[in-house]
């Protein structure tokens, strides 16, 4: 029935103000649902034309699964110290209070009407967890994604998410995703499977604030997401003492020329019974990481000695003036230098090489070496 037809209905029925008012309401709601749909029209224009966005593999980037709408996938074995090779596609990067593993990948906008741009945003909608041990990381198409200092914590916040792309039109662009693992030991320590993360992705037409399409990453492909407990020992160089070369295992120092006079030294000289003895500081740098305990035991041992043990014989020392004791040579009584080692502590110990001066051994001149081999143990 038209509007005209209720009007012409109602002055028939002009005797009685029940029909007069029912007209009347049946005219004005057929004016709004009218104006509401012309406002919708003019709200969403396009919605049927498909806009959406795809998530897509990087050059040499992580791969996944599209199930429906949902990403799957998985960052495999990490660890906090980011020792060991990471998951096929991923790039690890140690930092000073963990690792934190990620990848590129590129988002595509489809659909939009010409004119239009869109925004991507994204925020975990179900955590790990264990949070305190895994964080998602984003890194925006404005981000140096291809290095840990473009990656930040992406929002757990619906009502205020991480910005992925602020603003693009039907292209592609790069983006980045990562999971940062802090040093967690004592309480808060874990190593295990967490795969429970999901991030919602949000694309929204920015001239008409639509909500164009959702889709979520859902870390739960195998090899599942492990987190390992993770232990190292580094030495390094101390000031004024001798230089210990090399980034990494084996390590070399060297004491120079030296005699059981400590005549020409070179380095500080502490007396001894029987001969001298040559000292430098030096560095240990132990880190660890998802122990229940919070310290850890250093020991060291000469696993090869001396050629001329009896002329040459490495002590150690917990400060320069001593006391100086032999180190070990049997791998199953190491000399212990400290049991409250902290992770990523900087502890000073003192080496000494004990030069005899006993004229009734066999004389040696020239040059000879041993090595020291240190263990860390985590209770």
């Amino acid at each position: 029935m038209s509007a005209h037809d209720l009007n012409l209905e109602s002055k028939r029925r002009r005797v009685s103000g029940r029909g007069i008012g029912k007209a009347c309401s049946l005219l004005n709601q057929g004016f709004l649902i009218s104006l509401f749909s012309a406002l919708l029209m003019t709200i969403y224009p396009g919605k049927a034309a498909g806009q959406t966005f795809s998530l897509l593999q990087s050059p040499g980037g992580i791969t996944g699964t599209l199930v429906g709408s949902d990403y799957e996938n998985t960052f495999g074995d990490m660890n906090a110290l980011g020792v060991g090779t990471p998951q096929t596609g991923l790039t690890v990067t140690a930092l000073t209070t963990g690792a934190i593993y990620f990848s590129e990948f590129e988002v595509e906008f489809t659909g939009l009407p010409a004119g239009h741009d869109a925004k991507l945003t994204a925020y975990v909608s179900t955590n790990f967890n264990h949070p305190l041990a895994l964080m998602v990381e984003n890194c925006p198409s404005t981000g140096a994604c291809t290095s840990s200092a473009g990656y930040s914590a992406m929002s757990t916040s619906a009502a205020a998410p991480s910005t992925v792309v602020a603003s693009m039109g039907n292209t592609t662009t790069t983006v980045g995703i990562g999971i940062y693992l802090p040093d967690n030991d004592g309480a808060s320590a874990f190593s295990g499977v967490d795969s429970a993360a999901v991030v919602t992705y949000t694309m929204t037409d920015l001239t008409t604030n639509h909500v164009d399409a959702t889709a979520t990453w859902t870390f739960n492909l195998a090899p599942a997401n492990t987190v390992q407990d993770a232990v190292s020992l580094a030495l390094a160089t101390a000031p004024s003492g001798l230089a210990v070369s090399g980034t990494a295992s084996p390590y070399t120092l060297a004491f120079g020329d030296v005699n059981g006079l400590g005549v020409g030294a070179t380095v500080p000289t502490v007396a001894a019974a029987g001969g001298i003895i040559y000292t430098t500081p030096y560095y240990l740098e132990p880190e660890f990481s998802d122990f229940t305990s919070t310290v850890a035991d250093l020991e060291v041992y000469v696993s090869t000695n001396f050629a001329h043990p009896t002329l040459l014989q490495l002590d150690d020392s917990a400060a320069a003036a001593g006391p100086y004791n032999a180190i070990s040579t049997t791998v199953g009584t190491q000399t212990v230098m400290t049991t409250t080692a902290a992770d990523r502590s900087t502890i000073t110990r003192y080496l000494g090489l004990f030069v005899s001066l006993d004229n009734t051994a066999t004389p040696f001149l020239g040059s000879d070496s041993a090595t020291l081999t240190y263990t860390i143990t985590v209770p």
